[in-house]
């Protein structure tokens, strides 16, 4: 790929409904060092500053939590990760919630301004709600409609203040204005957890989601083929893993919304391989550990762990 891999460290967790995600990647850390793996020290590494205290500060939005801060977290991200794909890095950006992936598409949008930027959403949600449509107000369930920049004011459920507007339109502008990906070039793998008003937005959009049962009854390589060949036409491809696609009955319920009847890890890594294999992939992300929520020790950093050391094998030497 002619890059070198750079580790960017977001241990934010300000958009999640539950506390800590933040101390996920310190969780990966430690299944690394457990393994007697020297993963940590092969590469550079980069930590964006963080806004956690935030948390302790009075939501003034019920729609959106904390938005104003999860603005200028997604903002810092955004420069982190344009600076180093400028910089001929291959950014692994390891985040806590998954609101971050908006600073993440933000920042790969601003380093290519020009190309059709493909998404590989692996995921358990959705992530498209916005403030006028959230249930629970938590920013990590918004990313995709704020880089969509669809609002689904058609679901409209809540009031929302005119200042948290404000925020939002900042969050869907930040590194270039405008929408950081189109709904033809957004592919899911695994989602399996909705709200109605969601539901409403995958089909009017027309997105695709290889849900788990498809993808073992049609075969993986056929869908993952498939999914590809749909995003042929982009020149850039970006993979985000949330940890919650995994099946929390057989992995682990360390993440902030486990759901069951998900991949195994073994499945993630034949997914995410076979989309570095097209060498289209200019940044990777992992989501959402949560070991805090751990039942079995560290055993979901364990598994994501394990996928990050199988994926950073293929981007180091990829496969002929």
């Amino acid at each position: 790929m002619g890059k070198t891999i750079k580790l960017i460290k977001n241990r934010s967790d300000i958009g999640a409904g539950t506390r800590g995600s933040d101390l996920g990647i310190d969780a990966i850390e430690i299944a690394a060092i457990n393994k007697n793996s020297d993963y940590f020290n092969q590469f550079e590494f980069e930590d964006v500053k963080t806004h956690n205290e935030s948390i302790y500060d009075k939501n003034r939005s019920s729609s959106a939590k904390r938005i104003e801060h999860v603005v200028e977290q997604c903002t810092r991200v955004c420069n982190a990760v344009k600076k180093n794909i400028e910089g001929n890095y291959f950014p692994i950006v390891l985040s806590g919630d998954h609101s971050s992936a908006l600073g993440t598409l933000s920042g790969i949008k601003a380093a290519y301004p020009q190309q059709n930027i493909g998404v590989f959403w692996i995921d358990a949600h959705a992530d498209l709600h916005s403030p006028y449509t959230s249930p629970s107000g938590n920013v990590h369930g918004m990313p995709l409609s704020a880089a969509l920049g669809d609002d689904n004011l058609s679901c409209q459920n809540n009031e929302v203040p005119a200042e948290t507007q404000q925020h939002w339109e900042d969050m869907k502008n930040i590194g270039n204005k405008g929408p950081k990906v189109l709904a033809k070039n957004l592919i899911y793998f695994g989602v399996r957890d909705t709200e109605e008003e969601e539901d409403k937005q995958i089909e009017k959009l027309h997105i695709k989601n290889y849900k788990v049962d498809e993808l073992r009854y049609r075969g993986l390589q056929k869908c993952v083929e498939e999914a590809l060949s749909k995003l042929s036409h982009c020149e850039v491809l970006y993979i985000s893993f949330d940890v919650d696609s995994m099946d929390c009955d057989m992995i682990s319920y360390g993440t902030g919304t486990p759901v069951p009847k998900g991949f195994d890890q073994y499945e993630i890594i034949a997914i995410i391989n076979q989309i570095i294999h097209t060498k289209k992939v200019v940044c990777i992300e992992f989501v959402e550990i949560n070991p805090l929520l751990d039942t079995k020790g560290n055993k979901m950093a364990e598994t994501a762990f394990e996928v990050l050391e199988a994926i950073t094998a293929e981007l180091i030497i990829p496969a002929e």
